[in-house]
């Protein structure tokens, strides 16, 4: 978690996921980034899952998620 001015940020590289396989959630001061890449024959064949805890100044309302053109997700939170 990366403070930047009057928010912080959570950085993940996913890139070997498409948008659809990642999902975020929030819950108690956390934020966790699940992603799933399903084969063609219904197998899964790669999985990325990251948790971590919020400082406590977070406005839990606030979070929003941006996934770049390089795979990169950004995930941004304002503090009170």
């Amino acid at each position: 978690v990366r403070a930047q001015g009057d928010t912080y940020q959570v950085v993940a590289d996913v890139s070997q996921f498409e948008p659809p396989d990642i999902v975020v959630t929030t819950s108690n001061c956390y934020v966790t980034i699940q992603a799933e890449k399903v084969a063609e024959d219904g197998t899964v064949c790669d999985t990325f899952t990251h948790k971590c805890q919020l400082p406590e100044d977070t406005d839990p309302l606030s979070v929003s998620c941006a996934l770049t053109e390089s795979g990169t997700l950004v995930i941004t939170v304002r503090r009170r």
